[in-house]
């Protein structure tokens, strides 16, 4: 075999394995214990398919009120996480000048700190004796702390975004970088006003980032439960937190398996339909 064939080989064999068997096998596993009835018997010995768990899945609405909750939390929480981290990406590319590499690092900074750190951070804000209360309780705009900022699902709309936003910027920001200034100067010295360069060129060929930007944060946004957990409580459940029930607290692997089955396949259809309707092929070309 040749020696660059055979460095080839060696470096794209690596990173594939690795997704195969901490990615793909995983998944796999996934779904077919989402075909047994029970969790009776040994895991992975011999056992006979069946499709209750589906079955019961798809007789009980609640499950299906709740994913469809999820899903619109998840398109309000990547749309608004997008909205915030264009104007930051587009200061670091057209504004920052040479500060744009330590700004860079400031915006990366929330990572340097543990996510539950994170998350708990705004338990504290929003919590009845939190800064938030207590600012508008010291300030007398209020006479009783708020009890709707705290565990419901509006804490955990705005606790998402706000860990997104970094991670939303960093797409937008990468295709920002690739449009030719020149362009921009071309929209110039045709008489384009700002305002209207930016619509007519900018918006448009950093399209692929947004969109990128917004499906990055949508995917893994339906599925959140750590979120959900500590700071929407009982009143700002998600889809992912009926499913780690089933593997913790009820002990029903099946059931959550399914469950998880049935959130990806739903997720990857709408993705599917988003990616038709935009005509992302041609949109990247």
């Amino acid at each position: 075999m040749h020696p660059r064939r055979a460095t080839f080989w060696a470096l794209y064999l690596l990173p594939v394995g690795w997704v195969g068997l901490f990615f793909l096998v995983p998944l796999v596993l996934m779904f077919a214990l989402s075909f047994r009835a029970d969790m009776q018997g040994e895991l992975l010995g011999l056992w006979r398919p069946t499709l209750d768990q589906y079955e019961a899945i798809f007789a009980i609405g609640s499950y299906w009120r709740l994913l469809a909750i999820s899903i619109g939390m998840a398109f309000i929480v990547a749309l608004m996480a997008v909205a915030m981290a264009y104007p930051v990406a587009y200061f670091l590319v057209f504004r920052a000048g040479r500060a744009a590499g330590l700004c860079l690092v400031i915006l990366m900074i929330p990572f340097w700190t543990s996510f539950l750190l994170r998350v708990m951070s705004w338990k504290f804000l929003l919590g009845s004796e939190g800064v938030i209360n207590s600012f508008l309780t010291y300030i007398h705009a209020i006479a009783q702390p708020l009890g709707g900022l705290l565990y419901s699902r509006n804490a955990v709309v705005i606790t998402l975004v706000y860990v997104w936003i970094p991670f939303a910027a960093l797409p937008i920001y990468a295709a920002l970088q690739r449009i030719d200034s020149e362009m921009l100067e071309s929209a110039s010295d045709l008489g384009a006003r700002p305002w209207a360069s930016f619509w007519a060129v900018t918006f448009p060929l950093s399209l692929p980032g947004v969109l990128a930007s917004f499906f990055m944060v949508f995917i893994p946004t339906v599925g959140e439960y750590v979120t959900p957990l500590l700071i929407g409580g009982s009143r700002g459940s998600m889809f992912g937190n009926i499913i780690q029930d089933f593997f913790t607290k009820a002990a029903n692997w099946p059931r959550g398996a399914a469950l998880s089955m049935v959130m990806l396949a739903v997720t990857l259809v709408l993705v599917a339909i988003a990616a038709r309707l935009v005509n992302l092929r041609r949109l990247l070309e």
